[in-house]
């Protein structure tokens, strides 16, 4: 700092070097904190409370929105094991069901109630004759998967499934 800005004295303009005065300010003008010529942009403090509210903001809907994707697969895999072990205990009772033949893969069967006990046959409902139906029930008619598991096309339930 020159002398004279120490002692308090007082200062000739014409003496300043202002090209000098330019270079020791913008060395490192990126570094202010304020604009170092008249031409420069306009620097405000930011609002750090402002900027923080819309970070997390930001952060819950977008943790929200994932958590909401994580949530409907858990639905969609509960769903689906849901139904597996449906078709296991549905395949349960139609193997517990007498059976007098091999069923084959991907052949339409039905599941008939007589006297008490299950009974799988090749037979439609519309198939039996008038003495037969007096005899028997329609519960199911039924298909045979690749896993051999049963798969229930129709019941005489609404909701399609067999209580066991």
């Amino acid at each position: 700092m020159p002398e004279e800005f120490k002692r308090g004295k007082e200062i000739d303009v014409d003496r300043i070097d202002l090209d000098k005065l330019r270079e020791k300010s913008a060395e490192n003008p990126g570094l202010l904190p304020y604009a170092h010529t008249n031409g420069s942009a306009v620097i405000r403090p930011e609002d750090m409370n402002r900027t923080v509210a819309r970070s997390l903001s930001a952060m819950d809907q977008q943790t929200e929105m994932q958590m909401d994707q994580i949530m409907a697969q858990m639905k969609l895999l509960a769903d689906q094991a849901k139904a597996i072990q449906d078709r296991k205990i549905i395949s349960e009772r139609i193997y517990r069901a007498e059976m007098r033949f091999e069923p084959l893969i991907a052949h339409t069967y039905y599941l008939y109630q007589r006297s008490g006990s299950d009974l799988v046959s090749l037979v439609a409902p519309n198939e039996w004759g008038r003495s037969a139906r007096k005899n028997i029930e329609w519960i199911a008619t039924m298909r045979l998967l690749a896993d051999h598991t049963w798969e229930i096309v129709e019941s005489r339930q609404e909701e399609s499934n067999i209580e066991i």
